[in-house]
């Protein structure tokens, strides 16, 4: 198999496709200049759909396949079915606006919604028919990524006569289990009429050819389940440091100082610089050790943001929870607004109307908490948001408090200004997706939110086993986590606690 070949499977009359796509090894080209070609062949009102998991991969295409015009629709998936929802609301028993609908049932609202519409294009030619008209040729970007009920909305439209070219990597599974994955995979292979596989890491081509064979090779290995060995000599590229964490707090990120002096080395290199790991709070641990001057990478997801605005919307009138939730927002976007330090005297405060006389930092946190007194709902939320902002940059007495994930907080600081608390949330999103903020120069993140980037040079920390266990679904994590840089990798590895995923 090769580009080649796929390439000719792209443009055979094969009605359903399944191309694996290992990371760095051309998908998107492959994907995109098909697309670009296919549009100048579909008849008046027809589409070439392609649809991805997320905004970032949507720009990514849009801007692949610039000048196709409007015969290429390029979406989330998620997108196209709250269209089709929206269409039929009420047959689904919702409101028009699905969205906010979905938003409201919280994190597994999508999937609800998804689940309803590939049930509804399950009992309705009528309705497939129609979508498999206006998408004669349907790509499917990341396929691994789509949920049960996802995959059903895709393969409903492909039955009705789209064309299906599914694209995915199963050792890029990072949401969902395993075995659904594995079990999806192999009923995909078996319909299939074409099935090829990417081989050439074209991701390499201007960094370290060498690295990108080495990467692809131990993604064979975790993908039979054996450990990567690291014994011998190593590609170009490659370089391992052995550290562990002396942290005696949880939460917290501390090595010697000549392994600190070792990974500080690999901070100075040339060009981009992608600091990764497995958990939110060693990204928190690690950013408070180089004292915040490399920020976090926060995606384009807002989970605080998006559980902030749904309970102040179920919360309307009840100010103890509406404080509780204001803490515990505060709590999850950055560090030193302690219950014991801030939380508990704001919800006393609350408590008791703020009527006691005070002075100096509890008058400051009166101050907050009258914000919520005056208006319990998301608005005087936002406005204790805003105050407390304010506080952190001008009042000693809140210096020790840090905002870690700043853009969230900073959205945050909007919600206040919509009528609305969810549809807030909605049109924040939607503004982010139009906006793609583009990753820092150098950047900390989780490896879940780094899918889909690319970097020159990537520090991969720590490869212990708390971080990589034996557990299934760490082989996908650390393979995508590796893939992620084109010139150079750097694992800290542990030498006590040592990842079964590697051999030294």
């Amino acid at each position: 198999m090769s580009d080649a070949s796929v390439a000719a499977a792209l443009r055979s009359d094969a009605r359903l496709v399944i191309i694996e796509a290992p990371a760095g090894c051309g998908k998107t080209f492959q994907a995109a200049e098909y697309a670009r070609e296919a549009a100048s062949a579909v008849r008046q009102g027809q589409r070439i759909l392609i649809l991805t998991h997320t905004h970032a991969a949507c720009s990514v295409f849009t801007t692949r396949t610039k000048g196709a015009g409007p015969r290429v629709q390029i979406g989330t998936i998620d997108s196209l079915i709250v269209q089709i929802a929206a269409a039929y609301h009420s047959v689904l028993a919702l409101p028009f606006d699905v969205s906010a609908w979905a938003f409201a049932q919280g994190a597994s609202g999508f999937d609800q919604l998804a689940h309803k519409v590939s049930t509804l294009l399950g009992r309705s030619s009528a309705i497939c028919g129609a979508l498999a008209s206006r998408y004669p040729i349907v790509i499917c970007d990341e396929h691994q990524d789509a949920s049960e009920g996802q995959h059903g909305v895709i393969m409903a439209i492909g039955s009705a006569g789209s064309r299906l070219l599914v694209f995915a990597d199963p050792m890029q599974a990072i949401y969902g289990s395993d075995a659904e994955t594995a079990a999806r995979w192999a009923h995909l292979q078996e319909a299939s009429n074409a099935v090829e596989l990417l081989d050439y890491p074209h991701r390499w081509d201007q960094g370290s050819r060498t690295l990108g064979e080495w990467i692809l090779g131990a993604r064979e290995t975790l993908r039979q389940g054996n450990a990567i060995d690291l014994r011998g000599r190593l590609p170009q590229g490659l370089s391992i440091i052995y550290a562990d964490n002396q942290a005696q707090r949880h939460g917290q990120y501390q090595v010697s100082t000549d392994e600190g002096r070792q990974i500080r080395s690999v901070l100075r290199r040339d060009g981009g610089l992608l600091i990764l790991s497995a958990h939110n709070t060693t990204i928190r641990g690690l950013n408070a050790m180089w004292g915040r001057t490399i920020p976090i990478w926060e995606g384009f997801t807002r989970s605080a943001l998006s559980l902030l605005a749904i309970r102040c919307r179920q919360q309307v009138g009840d100010v103890h929870a509406l404080a509780e939730t204001f803490c515990d927002f505060v709590g999850e976007v950055g560090i030193g607004f302690t219950p014991s330090g801030f939380g508990n005297r704001l919800k006393q405060e609350v408590q008791t109307g703020c009527e006691a006389k005070c002075r100096g930092k509890p008058a400051l946190i009166q101050r907050l908490a009258r914000c919520i007194l005056e208006a319990p709902d998301h608005k005087g939320v936002g406005i204790a948001l805003t105050l407390l902002h304010g506080f952190i940059k001008d009042e000693e007495a809140f210096s020790g408090v840090k905002i870690d994930l700043q853009r969230e907080f900073y959205e945050a600081l909007q919600l206040g200004s919509f009528d609305d608390p969810e549809q807030g949330y909605t049109q924040l999103s939607s503004r982010r997706a139009q906006m793609q903020p583009s990753i820092p120069p150098r950047a900390i993140s989780t490896i879940h939110k780094a899918k889909g980037l690319e970097c020159a040079n990537v520090l991969l920390i720590p490869c212990d086993r708390h971080h990589f266990s034996a557990a299934e679904k760490n082989r996908c994590l650390l393979y995508v986590g590796l893939s992620r840089a084109s010139s150079s990798l750097t694992l800290v590895l542990s030498p006590t606690m040592p990842s079964p995923w590697f051999t030294t």
